[in-house]
């Protein structure tokens, strides 16, 4: 065996079996090494964003990291605003960077960089391989290090002399510790409030919105009247009928401050306090009441489940819950697309186990008051705030769970990042259906303009938020990349494109035009 053998057989050995990789002349013997082991399963990305993008998505699905596998310092920049989204996302991601032979860097040569000072900041964990003797021991750390609680990003750089030398040790899985929990005092603190009469408020994320946790936060709300409130965006939610509904934290900042005014207590559970997306003027970047309470239950790097379970038991474990979420029955929409009927199709047509990768930005800000009695499914969102993310989730949540339909609810702009995924869902035959939202412009940003008081640009900046001349042909895109698509101009034909699509196999994009 090699360096590079040694690795992908410890990868293996801590069952971290899918590689999402754009790869580079530095890679070349991990390639190597990945045909030599078919138990890694391998998925090409023609650029890195929708390899970080998708290791993502595959990671808040499947529970466990995948690796990338990256092209020096320029490929990890590349990938970087994914690793972004995934971070805050707290998805496990181990990296494997490939470099220059050590006694190739004092050349200075046209790719050399500084690749950890590039990783550092999107990453929770970086190291660079010495020697041989190390690379075993360092691809179980940078695995451990991403699978330790709540998940993490692991960036390993792999010089090509030390993936080429001779190796023999493989490393197992390293002892995770256990992750940290909350305090009797601050379980005390959050009892007290709840119990206080006063309007108090369940602020959370992560581990909280899976449904057997939701299930617990509903008996503690029945139970003393809080309540629940998720936030902006999130992990992954799971929702639909049968199972327990949160409302999210709005994105625009007068809505949010509306929902939170109330509140004397807000307790957080795997978040943050509640802060505006971005600074506005004349505007608090705080969103809940300067005279309310906050309380931390649990920070984001602290035991969610268990800090729930905490709660209960001072609770007296109450078993009583309010109903599940009615299965609703939805009119088929018609006439001119707008955000309701578009919500209406998709509502319909959400199938039952399904996923939704969201990144519909405006248009899709209130698919989920429309979605409210769909099929049980999962909702992930953008959450770190970089786009071009939806279409690399979409992917990755597609090779994690084969036997799920992912609909990926997209917007144009944001989908011209990464386009390229579509080409790896027709070469995977992935079962992602795309609905682009073709509205030819930046909305978000011609509404971020408002807010900021420029309400009248200029022809610059108005040039500088819309997408066209050209216009995009999102129908002939997605046909150069292998993916059947139509173009669809009303809500009848909306309807009629989603049912055809969810009863099809394989990708499929449908452009809506808005």
């Amino acid at each position: 065996m090699n360096g590079a053998d040694t690795l992908v057989k410890t990868l293996l050995a801590c069952n971290v079996d899918t590689c999402f990789t754009n790869p580079g002349t530095s890679e070349i013997h991990f390639l190597a090494a990945l045909d030599a082991n078919p138990k890694m399963r391998c998925i090409l990305g023609l650029q890195e964003g929708v390899v970080t993008g998708a290791a993502d998505g595959y990671a808040r699905m499947a529970g466990k990291p995948a690796c990338t596998l990256l092209h020096c310092g320029p490929g990890l920049a590349n990938g970087l605003s994914n690793l972004h989204n995934a971070r805050k996302a707290q998805s496990p991601v181990v990296n494997i960077v490939g470099d220059h032979a050590t006694y190739h860097l004092q050349y200075d040569a046209p790719l050399t960089s500084d690749v950890e000072g590039t990783a550092r900041p999107y990453s929770d964990w970086v190291k660079t391989v010495q020697s041989i003797n190390d690379i075993a021991f360092d691809g179980a750390s940078a695995v451990a290090a991403a699978q330790t609680y709540p998940g993490n990003i692991a960036t390993l750089i792999l010089p090509a002399d030390i993936a080429w030398d001779k190796a023999q040790k493989i490393v197992g899985p390293i002892k995770l510790q256990n992750p940290t929990a909350p305090s009797e005092k601050v379980i005390l603190e959050a009892h007290s409030a709840i119990q206080s009469g006063q309007p108090t408020l369940i602020f959370c994320t992560g581990a909280a919105l899976m449904d057997a946790n939701l299930k617990k936060l509903n008996r503690i709300a029945t139970a003393t009247g809080c309540q629940l409130l998720a936030q902006t965006s999130n992990k992954r939610i799971q929702r639909g009928f049968g199972r327990f509904d949160i409302e999210r934290l709005a994105y625009p900042i007068e809505e949010a401050r509306e929902q939170l005014r109330n509140f004397k207590h807000i307790i957080l559970l795997g978040t943050k306090q509640p802060v505006s997306f971005f600074a506005y003027p004349n505007k608090e970047s705080r969103l809940s009441p300067k005279t309310s309470n906050v309380i931390t239950l649990a920070t984001p790097k602290e035991d969610v489940e268990v800090a729930i379970d905490m709660l209960l038991d001072v609770l007296g474990n109450p078993k009583n819950f309010s109903e599940v979420v009615q299965k609703c029955s939805i009119a088929k929409p018609s006439g001119v697309l707008n955000e309701n009927n578009i919500g209406a199709a998709i509502a319909r047509h959400i199938p039952e186990n399904g996923i939704i990768a969201d990144e519909s930005i405006t248009t899709g800000r209130n698919f989920f008051a429309t979605t409210y009695g769909s099929a049980p499914h999962d909702w992930l969102h953008v959450t770190g705030g970089a786009i071009g993310c939806g279409m690399p989730q979409a992917t990755g949540a597609a090779i994690a769970c084969p036997e799920r339909k992912v609909i990926n609810l997209q917007a144009d702009g944001s989908a011209m990042y990464t386009l390229q995924s579509l080409w790896t869902q027709a070469r995977e035959g992935l079962d992602v259906i795309t609905v682009l939202f073709s509205n030819r412009a930046y909305k978000i940003l011609q509404k971020e303009m408002e807010a900021l008081e420029v309400a009248n640009p200029g022809q610059v900046g108005a040039d500088m938020v819309t997408l066209d001349r050209p216009d995009i042909n999102w129908v002939a895109i997605a046909e150069g990349h292998g993916v059947s698509g139509t173009k669809v101009e009303n809500a009848e034909s909306l309807d009629a494109a989603l049912e055809g699509a969810v009863a099809g196999d394989g990708p499929f994009l449908i452009e809506v035009m808005i």
